[in-house]
């Protein structure tokens, strides 16, 4: 059996029609392939509609804010994408004069593009043979060879990615590779595949000794930190008080509200009663509202966030310094951790607050 080519026959009769399957323009294929890491495509698809719509040149986006991009950008996740894509966009006005490269070896160069999605941008737009190998290729070798050795290994990436550049069609590289990852999403799935229909059953190791569930074989990830939140909602006559995140932290430079953090969970009576909390907000402190602990994960963190609207002694407040009262028609203007947005859509809508 024709590996490669069963695959390339089944792509061309069941593949989506995507968007950015419409071009071979690098700066486009290379907008996709950043928005739908670590994202379904479902999910990814209406990001990548504004990011195109938007940003249309790599010009576009080069000159755009960070902070606009990451307002588009906001319930994706994983900010770091969209600040390193800005970065790359100025990158490339600068040492490639505004013409986004196409090669591989160029495309490493830029931050945020490694291996896999220097790959795929070189092969869907030049057809260069370097084979794209994401979690659906893995897989799908992983069953079809029947490789039990761990893909998140090192010696393991080695392994697949130099079977996947053996298999690949050098003069269909691009099909190939949009094939092979298809494939995988779309009948080799991590769970419940459709083997039954899946045309390369006859010749599937993991098929034939019954090795489905098994294959392919990952580390267990690093251990998941639990951290616990505190936010305080003050609305005040100058609008609602925000905080603006740091660097070196998750949500680097989103806007979020005043947080406070602690080691274990405590209720919202030990919080107030907490110095720092005192230090900021004083002693007099109304509890008017406490809402949570909401969990919310990220890829090594489990986040535990609990919200507590106060009324204070205003006399006391000593404000931190990335504090600051936003007007409530201005809220929409500032990229927002997903948490945060979705508790302030709903508080202003169960406190019936009109933001006007």
């Amino acid at each position: 059996m024709d590996f490669a080519q069963t695959i390339i026959n089944w792509y061309q009769k069941y593949k989506r029609d995507l968007p950015w399957r419409h071009t071979s323009d690098p700066y486009v294929i290379w907008l996709s392939e950043i928005i739908m890491q670590q994202t379904r495509v479902e999910q990814g698809t209406p990001y990548f509609d504004r990011f195109a719509e938007k940003y249309p040149t790599v010009a576009d986006f080069a000159s755009a804010e960070e902070g606009e991009i990451l307002k588009l950008w906001q319930g994706l996740g994983y900010y770091s994408r969209g600040r390193n894509m800005h970065h790359t966009a100025q990158m490339v006005m600068e040492e490639h004069g505004g013409y986004f490269p196409s090669d591989y070896n160029s495309l490493l160069k830029l931050k945020g593009i490694g291996e896999y999605t220097a790959a795929a941008i070189s092969s869907f737009s030049a057809n260069e043979a370097r084979a794209v190998v994401d979690g659906n290729v893995f897989r799908l070798l992983a069953r079809y060879f029947g490789i039990d050795i761990p893909i998140n290994s090192g010696k393991g990436k080695k392994v697949f990615t130099e079977l996947a550049n053996e298999l690949i069609d050098k003069e269909q590289a691009g099909i190939y590779n949009q094939a092979a990852m298809e494939f995988g999403s779309l009948v080799c799935r991590p769970k419940k595949p459709d083997c039954p229909i899946c045309p390369l059953k006859a010749g599937c190791t993991a098929f034939r000794t019954g090795l489905i569930n098994a294959l392919p074989v990952k580390i267990k990830n690093q251990k998941i930190r639990e951290r616990y939140f505190y936010y305080i909602v003050v609305i005040g006559k100058n609008g609602i008080l925000m905080n603006q995140r740091g660097a070196k932290d998750i949500w680097e430079n989103l806007y979020e509200l005043p947080l406070f953090e602690t080691s274990a969970l405590v209720d919202a009576g030990s919080l107030i009663a907490q110095k720092n909390f005192i230090n900021s907000f004083g002693s007099k402190v109304h509890l008017k509202s406490v809402t949570g602990p909401i969990k919310h994960i990220l890829s090594h963190q489990k986040l535990f966030a609990t919200f507590i609207e106060i009324e204070y002694n205003q006399e006391q407040f000593v404000p931190d310094k990335n504090w600051k009262y936003v007007k409530f028609e201005d809220l929409e203007k500032l990229a927002q951790p997903k948490i945060i947005f979705q508790f302030l859509e709903n508080f202003f809508i169960l406190k019936d607050r009109i933001l006007t």
